[in-house]
């Protein structure tokens, strides 16, 4: 008897030990996957952080870091960087100097910078009044023409815009809104991309819902209002966020369709920094930033349930 109780006890032993031995390596799996983690984390911040901290040197100090990264020959080639380029994150004195020249004694930045609000804000609201129009005809009705007009939305979603950009410069030329903001917005408003991403979610609405609202005497108009797109609330906020932060950091569109550099958003201007400007580079990314940052820390929790939640009914 006491040969068994010894057998039995060894045996618990031997359980506990394998399962504090599965505790410990699952811990130190977590904390290495953390450890990974927190590295990329870091590594994708660093950029963002160093703009943000060059944003408040002084000119002087900017030149002395930075200066032989932007330097040009007299023919306007390159010079070779002989030495290590000095990243500093902590500047030697603070200055406001870059942003008092952005806001206050430069009004062309901020034109740029309401030039990408005039340009991003109706190709963001009319995308989305489109794609919900269209995503819910698509996902109502069947039939073969249908099957072809959403086939040929994927395949154009696949393509880069650098693809389309000659095509659309040929047709808005054809058009006469060469030069004019309607050549970004009209590309932009029907972008299938929007159109892609709420179709799915549209579909994944239980029928019985929708045929519940029919036997109630609900019209088509009503079932799209009422029933449909509250319930795809977080999908169109997570496609809201991700058309803003695609169209907000264009530089193909305009440079291509708009000559006039006045039109230009302020995008453009951070794709052309130039040897004198580095200063100022600096404090305009930062406002740049802040839009997309705003946007997306209102709008993180519609974005990841958009993504999780796919339209069905949460119980």
């Amino acid at each position: 008897m006491s040969g068994k109780k010894k057998a039995a006890g060894r045996e618990e032993k031997s359980v506990k030990s394998a399962a504090r031995r599965r505790k410990i390596w699952g811990g130190a799996k977590i904390t290495l996957a953390t450890l990974i983690a927190a590295a990329f984390a870091i590594l994708f911040l660093m950029p963002i952080v160093l703009t943000i901290t060059n944003s408040f040197m002084g000119s002087s100090e900017i030149s002395s870091n930075y200066g032989s990264v932007f330097a040009t020959t007299d023919t306007g080639g390159k010079v070779y960087i002989s030495e290590k380029v000095n990243l500093k994150f902590i500047p030697d004195m603070v200055s406001f100097s870059q942003y008092i020249t952005v806001l206050f004694k430069s009004p062309e930045y901020l034109l740029k910078f309401w030039n990408s609000v005039i340009l991003v804000g109706p190709i963001v609201v009319f995308q989305l009044i489109v794609a919900t129009l269209a995503a819910y005809g698509f996902a109502r009705y069947e039939g073969r023409l249908r099957q072809i007009i959403f086939f040929s939305y994927i395949i154009l979603m696949l393509m880069p815009y650098q693809v389309t950009l000659v095509p659309n410069y040929l047709v808005s030329d054809w058009l006469n809104i060469l030069d004019t903001y309607w050549a970004i917005w009209l590309p932009g408003i029907f972008s299938p991309f929007a159109v892609y991403l709420l179709t799915k979610f549209v579909r994944r609405i239980p029928v019985s819902v929708i045929e519940a609202a029919q036997i109630d005497g609900a019209g088509e108009w009503q079932i799209y209002r009422k029933i449909c797109m509250p319930l795809c609330k977080g999908a169109i906020c997570s496609a809201a966020i991700l058309v803003f932060i695609d169209y907000w950091n264009m530089v193909e569109q305009p440079l291509i369709l708009l000559s006039d550099g006045e039109t230009h958003p302020l995008s453009v201007f951070l794709s052309k920094i130039n040897a004198g400007e580095i200063g100022l580079a600096f404090a305009v990314a930062t406002i740049y930033m802040v839009p997309c940052l705003l946007i997306f820390l209102y709008g993180e929790e519609y974005l990841v349930d958009g993504i999780t939640y796919q339209g069905g009914i949460k119980g």
